[in-house]
């Protein structure tokens, strides 16, 4: 098993969480990102950039992703593509996505999409704070003790 993270919009703390697993559990985490990003030394550990484009970091995670892999995004459509690849899938909030879920996830996006297309202020996610991250290190530990031997 890998960790794959989207790496743009990961919060900072779920990634000094990811770099503390990969490093004791000597999991490979990759994270992927338009951006470059400073990730600690670990032969564990590592930082993919891709060129800046529309979905460009979605369409390598997508193509580095096996069965079976961890993927950290909060990106609904990237989610999806990773489920039908067989991969996990993790919100930095904890909650997992899944078969049952996602489906009516990606109905309530495009929902969204199209009150905000027409105007209408939808607002954003409530402030990342410390249940988010105790919910995300808690389902990590979870998914790791359960899926690694």
């Amino acid at each position: 098993m890998q960790l794959l993270v989207d790496g743009d919009a990961c919060p900072g703390v779920c990634k000094e969480i990811l770099y503390r697993v990969a490093d004791k559990r000597q999991l490979q985490l990759t994270l992927v990102a338009n951006t470059l990003l400073r990730v600690p030394p670990s032969r564990f550990i590592r930082a993919v950039q891709v060129p800046a484009g529309l979905d460009a970091a979605d369409a390598e995670i997508v193509r580095m992703v096996a069965p079976g892999d961890l993927v950290i995004t909060a990106d609904i459509p990237l989610a999806s593509l990773v489920l039908d690849k067989g991969g996990v899938a993790l919100h930095p909030r904890g909650d997992f996505f899944t078969a049952d879920n996602i489906a009516q996830q990606l109905t309530m996006r495009a929902f969204m999409e199209e009150l905000r297309s027409g105007g209408v202020d939808t607002g954003g996610p409530a402030p990342y704070g410390n249940a988010d991250r105790q919910n995300f290190a808690n389902q990590l530990d979870r998914h790791l003790a359960r899926h690694l031997k």
